[in-house]
């Protein structure tokens, strides 16, 4: 059973609800990301996304568009994160998804970056701009190499849309809370249970839902409704305000309590 899998496996035996975890990779460096990968890990994260930084990331927010630029002035590159993935995995099996855009992909080689992404210990690949639709070529190349592609679904995908990525994804399905960019947002969504409602009766693989989520009260509301919960932003901020001990320390106190909230809940 692969990791994601297992992971998903376990949370569903205790009846839990998973964690999902995003941080810029390279952001300050990529020492600091396998440093915190780690830690995330400790303070109670089930899936770590990575993010892999982009000169032109479209669908996120300042704070993550702020972390990519920071991460791509420190010289992070694709292999560079690979490699961290790779000095992770001798130490960790937490599952760890990339997440990005699909350009610094299709310039690295879709073969190639699924051999190399699969051989380094990433468990799936989430490109938020490559429409299931049209994603033949990557999917031949990822499933090959056992290599998840994971979707996002929204609240204007139709029912063609999600019957594609009930029939194309794998690993689980990335249910987009709000429409609109990356960020942190005030309050969850009144329509979301019934937009998941409307999903869950076509998909069958695990739903993490995210985008705005950034405290644990939100986090145990979205929870209650979904198999998972995604924190992005309010993590990443934290590495915009913070360095060396002291991000430690707010970054483990903040993910033990989205953690503490979703556990509550059951």
């Amino acid at each position: 059973m692969d990791r994601l899998t297992q992971r998903f496996t376990t949370i569903g035996k205790r009846k839990g609800k998973a964690l999902v975890t995003f941080i810029t990779a390279g952001d300050p460096d990529l020492a600091t990301t396998a440093d915190m990968i780690h830690l995330l890990e400790e303070a109670g994260a089930d899936i770590i996304e990575l993010g892999m930084p982009f000169s032109d990331p479209m669908a996120d927010g300042p704070t993550i568009q702020l972390s990519s630029e920071r991460a791509l002035a420190a010289g992070t590159t694709l292999e560079g994160i690979l490699a961290t993935v790779r000095t992770v995995r001798s130490t960790s099996t937490i599952p760890i998804i990339l997440m990005g855009y699909l350009n610094p992909v299709h310039a690295y080689g879709y073969e190639r970056f699924a051999r190399d992404a699969a051989e380094a210990g990433v468990d799936g690949v989430l490109l938020v701009d490559m429409p299931p639709e049209e994603s033949d070529g990557f999917l031949q190349a990822a499933n090959s190499h056992g290599l998840k592609v994971i979707f996002l679904l929204t609240p204007t995908s139709d029912k063609a849309r999600i019957a594609t990525v009930a029939e194309l994804g794998r690993g689980f399905v990335y249910y987009v809370t709000v429409t609109g960019v990356t960020g942190a947002r005030q309050e969850v969504s009144a329509t979301l249970a019934a937009e998941l409602g409307r999903v869950r009766k076509k998909i069958r693989l695990p739903i993490m839902a995210g985008f705005g989520v950034s405290t644990p009260e939100q986090a145990a509301d979205v929870a209650a409704l979904a198999d998972g919960v995604v924190v992005g932003s309010a993590i990443v901020r934290l590495f915009q305000q913070h360095s060396g001990k002291r991000l430690r320390e707010e970054l483990k106190r903040f993910v033990s309590s989205l953690k503490q909230a979703i556990s509550n809940e059951f």
